[in-house]
């Protein structure tokens, strides 16, 4: 079975021809040293992998034809991640993760306390996909652009309920035993924690609810993958 994963965002079929990216091209044949004929597996999120032959490929651009599935489509349970970001290689780490972990979608949140005012979705994206392909999934989350706290939590839908890991709630590690299945998003604040005015919004709204994740106040990239695994563990495709 050939090694070497691709997420190329094109329908896939049997026997139809999709291009490379110019940066896949280039890492195929300069980096991996692959030629015409050789395969690689190939998925775009949507049509399963694809065990596929390289047509062409160098510097400039190549093209894939896939030849059969080699894996079907396996979509992440309906959970999203809201995060604030934090410095640039631990925001990278908690994107990474999420899509590992099965994040069906990865939401950036600017909060009173969060020390970054832009973000690169481009590169988080990026690594969400590179997560991916190394991890043997078939789907891709989509990263969103930085969108302001209150004005995510204004435009709401109360049907997915919310999983707020509230740092002020640290002791016992919680779980999620009662609590019922559906659509959910994990909330995880900046390293400064919320403010006393999101905190009390928080606490007012019926869809949250706020768990404690251990009897130490955890960073924040630690304190999302321990509320991923939990949920999944829980509520998830892990059971």
């Amino acid at each position: 079975m050939a090694k070497i994963r691709l997420y190329i965002d094109h329908p896939l079929a049997a026997g139809q021809p999709v291009p490379l990216e110019q940066g896949q091209a280039h890492y195929l044949s300069g980096v991996m040293r692959q030629k015409p004929g050789d395969r690689v597996r190939v998925f775009n999120g949507r049509d399963g992998e694809w065990l596929a032959e390289l047509d062409q490929v160098g510097k400039r651009g190549g093209s894939v034809t896939p030849v059969e599935p080699s894996a079907p489509q396996q979509d992440p349970p309906d959970l999203w991640l809201c995060f604030a970001p934090i410095k640039k290689a631990r925001t990278d780490f908690i994107v990474e993760k999420a899509a590992e972990m099965g994040a069906a979608r990865i939401l950036p949140v600017q909060t009173d306390h969060t020390n970054s005012e832009r973000i690169r979705q481009d590169r988080l994206q990026a690594h969400a996909i590179e997560a991916a392909e190394q991890c043997g999934g078939t789907y891709v989350p989509p990263v969103d652009d930085l969108t302001p706290l209150s004005r995510l939590l204004d435009g709401w839908d109360e049907a997915r309920r919310i999983l707020w890991a509230d740092e002020a709630l640290a002791g016992p590690a919680q779980t999620l035993a009662g609590l019922q299945g559906g659509p959910w998003a994990i909330l995880i604040g900046p390293e400064g924690g919320f403010s006393a005015a999101e905190r009390t919004r928080l606490r007012s709204l019926p869809f949250v609810t706020p768990v404690s994740l251990g009897p130490r106040i955890l960073r924040a990239d630690t304190a999302a993958v321990a509320a991923l695994a939990l949920w999944q563990a829980s509520l998830g495709d892990w059971r």
